[in-house]
């Protein structure tokens, strides 16, 4: 697993968040899919660095490289 990335069961239900931080990776791969660049989310969390960012898409992407498939549920 990426060095800044934590997945801990008492820190936001298991999410994986950036270490140090309660700063879910989802929240900082939402800003960036809704357009947002690297600067307004180091502006909107100044307590993280680019290196925090660009591990959260490493980490997004190292998970897309794992098989899985969706199937519907009911």
């Amino acid at each position: 697993m990426m060095e800044r990335i934590v997945v801990d069961p008492d820190i936001c239900n298991g999410a994986p968040v950036i270490g140090g931080t309660r700063i879910p990776v989802r929240t900082v791969l939402e800003f960036l899919a809704a357009g947002d660049s690297i600067e307004n989310v180091l502006e909107e969390y100044p307590s993280l660095s680019r290196q925090d960012v660009l591990q959260c898409l490493r980490f997004s992407a190292d998970l897309m490289g794992h098989q899985f498939t969706l199937e519907e549920v009911a």
